[in-house]
């Protein structure tokens, strides 16, 4: 057994917690061999319901949990973590545009960075999972002057594994047959799912798959996916959401597999064009330490950087509402 690894979750009583806490407890996200100690966060008002949330953890018995701690002090709850997990933040409403609820979240996010940057571990590691997740990575990143930004991502797994799901469906294979499946951009409705650089069994997708198809049918489902799950049943995703959170950082810490990579929205660099210090997703890598990189050498046809050039100036119009929280 190695040392506990303390993992703070914000929004803890909420509904994609409530389908990530368990799994956490389990060793789904760091391994059968390593404890852990939950660190969770909630606004006041949720702190009866996470009461509750914590007794259902208590009465599963994890071997693997060694401590549980429920707080809503954000310096509390982030304390001496090595990962925090930013599921909480400003839900939608149907009178808010995107640029109310980008608003609306930012000092939310400033006071998480500022409290990160006091009081987490020098290892921490950030998963914003709350939307607009982008542009709230960027937000408590440069709230947080102490910490590396290379630690602050935003989840795009989702539409990582909503795009390998559908390429599977369609070519009648396994979704462990689908690799090198990309995102560029922001996690919203101009998210570019990059098929032409995927593969299906080693082959590229456009070989095993009508190209019409892709253009027409896939980017438009993977791109609005969300919103199709909230018409059919009346709520938005939260396993799903869930899964993939333990996807971003199960696979931060795992060495990425020769000739793959996975989805993740991390700071630019300036790499491949993009405006230097947005929260962009991109192909990434991982070396097994925590660490990431940007994969470098691939080929964007006129259309890819069409597609991406639309994803880009929405971030730059969602940075443009926060600038001011910007530090």
């Amino acid at each position: 057994m190695t040392s506990p690894v303390r993992i703070a979750v914000t929004g803890a009583a909420g509904s994609i917690s409530y389908s990530l806490l368990f799994r956490i407890a389990g060793g789904e996200m760091f391994g059968a061999d390593t404890p852990v100690q939950l660190q969770l966060i909630e606004i006041p008002p949720a702190m009866d319901a996470l009461e509750g949330v914590a007794m259902e953890i208590d009465d599963c018995a994890f071997p693997l949990l060694d401590k549980m701690t429920l707080t809503d002090d954000l310096k509390e709850g982030f304390d001496g973590a090595n990962v925090a997990v930013l599921v909480g933040g400003r839900p939608r409403d149907a009178s808010m545009e995107r640029a109310d609820l980008i608003r609306a979240n930012g000092p939310i996010f400033t006071e998480q960075g500022e409290a990160l940057n006091e009081v987490a571990a020098d290892d921490i590691r950030v998963g914003v999972v709350a939307n607009p997740c982008n542009t709230n990575a960027l937000i408590a990143m440069n709230n947080a002057p102490d910490i590396p930004d290379e630690r602050f991502t935003a989840m795009t797994r989702l539409d990582e594994n909503r795009a390998k799901s559908q390429l599977a469906t369609r070519a009648d294979v396994s979704v462990k047959s689908v690799t090198n499946m990309g995102i560029w951009g922001n996690h919203s409705n101009t998210m570019y799912p990059d098929f032409f650089n995927a593969e299906i069994d080693g082959k590229p997708v456009a070989d095993v798959i009508d190209e019409g198809w892709l253009t027409e049918q896939f980017i438009p489902t993977v791109q609005g996916r969300g919103k199709a799950i909230i018409e059919a049943r009346g709520q938005s995703s939260a396993a799903s959401a869930a899964n993939a959170a333990i996807d971003h950082v199960r696979d931060w810490f795992t060495e990425t597999p020769e000739g793959d990579w996975h989805a993740m929205a991390v700071p630019s660099g300036g790499e491949y064009g993009i405006t230097e210090g947005l929260i962009f997703s991109y192909p990434v890598r991982f070396d097994g330490d925590g660490n990431w990189e940007i994969v470098d050498g691939i080929e964007l046809t006129d259309f890819a950087r069409e597609k991406i050039e639309i994803t880009e100036n929405q971030l730059l119009e969602e940075r443009e509402v926060v600038q001011d929280l910007l530090t």
